[in-house]
């Protein structure tokens, strides 16, 4: 320190104090939202403070300065979490006879209140569906009020809540549905569905997922003062407590669960977070096995937010994985996945 300018005092000050708090976030997601729900709402923002200490070690980097060691302990000791932010290569194996495909998107309604001036935005998702021609497809915020059929799928299972405005989920399958269900989620419109698929003489229990919103609205142009700064936060806040609550729920249904499991929807939070990192368990993340890039899957303005998500068995093997974020016709982007189930059921 004695060597430095005092620009660059200040300079590693900031740095210091970014370590600090990334370090903070790091444990973040050991901390259970209703004991901590303001410090959890940090989770949506630690990947800026990656960056940060990104931009720093670069500045360092170029000075020669030792002090770049302070923030390559840190992104060392965040490795995990820059694989969930962001993927430099992703995976896509040859096809093989035993693999199939998994879609999983929030339609919105199928813009039923026309928040995309376009009156084709059904038939625009039906021709991505049957373009792609996944074998098995999860639609989150699901409704019925369309005349959309998707003949190509013999066996679904759709729910519907609601008096006025009805919407759901549904999981459509080519394969056989042998079982099926609910999960309520208390106090909520939210909730999860499931349904157990027979794969050649496998079963495969895939769940459709959609958590409690934290209500932020994908174009903010509005000016936000400090009272609108605050309410936004408590909103984030008081959801992810309800989600912490919703996640154990799941959890605790899929501990009776024996069979290969295939987690996917809209978890509405960080792959930072508590709720994450509780629903995930032992599943692996598909975007951090076999995606590329910041995986982003809503359409936010300023922002690469993932909170779409497909979590998988051990026992089935990620062959590829992609978000296409350029298929505009929600606010979710479609999440699409090559899946391969390598071990029997035991």
């Amino acid at each position: 320190m004695k060597n430095l300018s005092w620009f660059n005092k200040f300079v590693y000050g900031a740095n210091v104090l970014v370590a600090i708090m990334s370090l903070v976030g790091y444990f973040l997601p050991f901390l259970a939202p209703k004991l901590f729900p303001l410090m959890s709402v940090f989770t949506l923002i630690l990947p800026f403070f990656l960056i940060i200490n990104l931009v720093f070690l670069f500045y360092w980097l170029i000075q020669l300065k030792r002090q770049i060691w302070l923030s390559i302990m840190i992104l060392l000791l965040g490795i995990t979490f820059i694989n969930k932010f962001y993927k430099f290569t992703g995976r896509s194996e040859e096809v093989g006879e035993n693999e199939f495909t998994l879609m999983s998107y929030n339609v919105r309604l199928f813009n039923l209140f026309n928040w995309i001036p376009d009156e084709n935005i059904p038939q625009k998702i039906k021709e991505f569906v049957d373009l792609h021609d996944p074998d098995v497809v999860c639609f989150q915020e699901y409704s019925k009020n369309n005349n959309i059929k998707f003949s190509q799928y013999p066996y679904k299972y759709v729910t519907s809540h609601g008096n006025k405005i009805k919407t759901g989920q549904a999981i459509y399958s080519k394969y056989r549905i042998i079982d099926k269900g609910e999960i309520n989620l208390p106090s909520s419109n939210n909730n999860v569905i499931f349904a157990d698929i027979l794969k050649g003489q496998d079963t495969i229990r895939v769940y459709s997922i959609h958590l409690q919103s934290i209500s932020i609205s994908p174009d903010i142009h509005e000016n936000i003062d400090e009272a609108k700064s605050k309410m936004i936060v408590n909103r984030i806040a008081k959801a992810f407590k309800e989600q912490q609550g919703q996640s154990e729920l799941i959890q605790s249904h899929m501990n009776d669960v024996s069979t290969p499991k295939i987690i996917c929807g809209d978890m509405n939070n960080s792959a930072f977070s508590y709720v994450y990192r509780n629903i995930r368990g032992n599943l692996n993340d598909a975007f951090v096995e076999g995606g590329t890039g910041f995986g982003k899957t809503y359409d936010f303005s300023y922002y690469p937010m993932r909170i779409d998500y497909v979590f998988v068995d051990p026992r089935i093997h990620v062959k590829s994985f992609n978000t296409y974020s350029d298929f505009r016709n929600s606010d979710h982007f479609p999440l699409i996945t090559r899946l391969e189930l390598t071990k029997p059921n035991e």
